[in-house]
């Protein structure tokens, strides 16, 4: 019987290889290959190297998560991704699934919830936990707010930038986390104060705060 191919992204090895454990357990799965980060993920798949599924982190040494799906899907259109983060998947997976992934699972959930989302999204399907999808649901229903038309205008560094502000973060701590420059980090909030049309700093960091609490 032929396995399903799996190929992890993700900068942290003892989280890779609990993953590759878990997944190398069942009897129709296996991990075929790794990447630590976005280069080597997409040098892989220029290798002409086409797992079956890949799972991605978001949060990647060179390169976003948001940006590696979308140069993944360049690369191979229908190789399916299914995001597994730390990040809260209320703020994140909306994001991600915009970015071509298909669905998106929290590190903190038990392994059996990996393993069914991995097969769901192998079936052609969306994965999302039961919340998350009610909470797209109702958004589809009634339309999107001013605000949430401003936010969907950043960029996907724009946006994760904007979260680490409104998690009470500086930026030079922002730089470290996201290993950017400070100069880099200080133009993306140049840039959302000018997108959400905010006057100053004080004011983004106010928005930033009113919008997390108001995502969680």
């Amino acid at each position: 019987m032929l396995k399903t191919q799996v190929m992890l992204v993700d900068d942290h090895a003892m989280l890779r290889h609990g993953m590759a454990m878990l997944i190398n357990a069942e009897a129709d799965m296996e991990v075929f290959a790794e990447a630590e980060d976005g280069g080597e993920a997409v040098a892989l798949l220029e290798s002409e190297y086409h797992p079956d599924i890949v799972l991605v982190d978001l949060s990647l040494k060179t390169l976003s998560g948001f940006e590696l799906i979308k140069s993944m899907h360049i690369l191979i259109p229908a190789m399916p991704v299914l995001v597994v983060s730390m990040h809260d998947e209320t703020v994140y997976a909306e994001r991600a699934l915009r970015s071509g992934a298909r669905g998106y699972v929290m590190k903190q959930e038990p392994g059996g919830v990996l393993i069914a989302a991995i097969r769901e999204v192998l079936k052609g399907n969306f994965y999302l936990s039961q919340p998350m999808y009610t909470k797209l649901m109702d958004r589809f229903v009634t339309g999107n707010s001013q605000a949430e038309l401003l936010i969907n205008s950043l960029t996907p560094s724009e946006f994760e930038v904007l979260h680490l502000i409104g998690a009470g973060h500086s930026s030079q701590e922002i730089a470290r986390l996201l290993s950017r420059s400070i100069k880099t980090i200080e133009t993306h909030r140049a840039n959302i104060r000018a997108k959400l049309q905010l006057k100053d700093g004080a004011d983004l960091i106010r928005y930033a705060t009113h919008w997390i609490t108001a995502e969680h």
